[in-house]
């Protein structure tokens, strides 16, 4: 059976640790630094036998050089060039097989535009997704449109809402709190922050999440509805989804 562990790193990141069964080949996802990997893999024992990467940022990327020197794991990631170490470049449509589960590649370009996510059905499907969709929230336009972000938020709901949702940071807290604002109606929202400030109380991760929790309680998933909708109008247009979204994401850039 195939677990996953969140490795925390930095400030806020999560490295997601994916292990079958008892094996002790492992693989990881977005190492923005070393130290903790090796620290894990050590203490128990595991060999990094493959690295997922789903942009360039260098908080999913800078603990790849030591991590390959010191293991020598097959890397999976953008085909973008300045990222340093990709043994296999992979895009849209492109199938992985990785700890014995087949993995579909999807291009989700907004946060930037090298954006990728990996996805696998099973008991549970589970998405790997970056820093495109956190629990309760999205991914800032750093290089990509808010019209490439909808698109990878609408696909992404569209999969079971089983799915497991395995996102890059530990921004939950930050993002219900908007959601309260931006959602004002919506009791699922208070009462997922209540569950989450406990959670947070205690260092406790909030993650992963569900594609079925996450339409419940994430405002850019909820576009259409009259709550979010009549909270968006204050802040800017909402002609269509679309515009209801840019709105949204912008509303959020200065909260």
């Amino acid at each position: 059976m195939l677990s996953v562990t969140p490795i925390p790193a930095l400030s806020d990141n999560y490295i997601w640790l994916l292990r079958q069964d008892a094996s002790p080949g492992v693989c990881i996802v977005d190492p923005g630094e070393a130290a903790p990997v090796i620290e894990l893999l050590e203490r128990e024992s595991l060999t990094l036998e493959t690295v997922l990467i789903t942009h360039h940022h260098p908080d999913h990327t800078d603990g790849l050089d030591e991590l390959i020197k010191r293991y020598a794991p097959r890397v999976i990631g953008p085909d973008n060039p300045s990222i340093n170490g990709i043994s296999d470049p992979v895009g849209e449509g492109d199938e992985i097989r990785v700890m014995g589960r087949l993995f579909e590649v999807m291009a989700t370009p907004g946060h930037t535009l090298d954006h990728i996510s990996f996805f696998t059905p099973g008991i549970p499907p589970l998405l790997f997704c970056g820093d495109v969709m956190f629990c309760a929230g999205c991914g800032r336009l750093f290089e990509g449109t808010p019209e490439q972000m909808h698109t990878a938020l609408k696909r992404f709901a569209t999969l079971p809402e089983d799915t497991l949702v395995f996102a890059g940071h530990e921004y939950t807290q930050a993002n219900l709190r908007f959601a309260r604002e931006a959602d004002p109606e919506n009791e699922n929202v208070k009462f997922a922050l209540q569950e989450c400030d406990k959670a947070r109380s205690l260092e406790r991760p909030t993650l992963p999440s569900t594609i079925g929790r996450e339409l419940d309680i994430n405002p850019y998933l909820r576009l259409s509805t009259s709550s979010v909708r009549q909270a968006a109008s204050i802040q800017g247009p909402i002609d269509d989804d679309l515009a209801t979204f840019t709105t949204l994401r912008e509303w959020k850039n200065r909260f």
